[in-house]
Parts: C-alpha cells; structure tokens; sequence
C-alpha cells in the first residue's frame, strides 16, 4: 500500500508539477489541472492514452470534459489525500 504525502505542499516531487500548471486544491488534500486542446475529439483522445495508464496503475483520476478541455484532480482515497501515485500518473499525463 502506498503511503500519504506528509507535507504536500512542501514535497520536492510535487514541485515540479506545481510550475509545471498543477495546484493543490482547495479544500482537498489533492492536485488539480486543467488540460486545454484543439477540439473535442483532441481532449477525448488525450483521455482514452491518460486511461490506459491509470489503469495500468489502478490509479484512476477524478476528471471532467467539456468539449476541448479535461480537468483533472488527482488523490488517493485509499490514504486520504496525496501519495506517489498521485505524483506519478500526473506526470505520465503530462507527457502525453
């Protein structure tokens, strides 16, 4: 079992993604970003490549589209807020 992030705020593995257009939430031990594209059909794609991950990972996001955008907020409910695992999928779904 993965284990929380202790201080999110100050881990030096989130601050790459923190310049990189990710945030912590408000309210919620978590991450959030919000992914633009050309179109809908560039968004669903980017989801369906970003999906194969998380379940490669059975890790999955908690997202949102709306035609050319996708927002994302990542945690880990298992530990009750931000893990490795949320540091990682973020970064797989930036390199997409």
């Amino acid at each position: 079992m993965t284990e929380k992030l202790t201080d999110p705020a100050q881990n030096a593995d989130l601050a790459p993604l923190l310049q990189n257009g990710w945030a912590l939430s408000d309210g919620q031990d978590a991450i959030t970003k919000r992914f633009e594209f050309d179109d809908f059909v560039g968004a669903f794609g980017w989801m369906a490549q970003a999906a194969i991950h998380a379940e490669k990972m059975n890790h999955h996001p908690e997202w949102s589209n709306v035609y050319n955008t996708v927002t994302v907020t990542l945690t880990t409910h298992d530990v009750g807020g931000l893990s490795p695992l949320d540091v990682k999928l973020a970064g797989k779904m930036d390199a997409l």
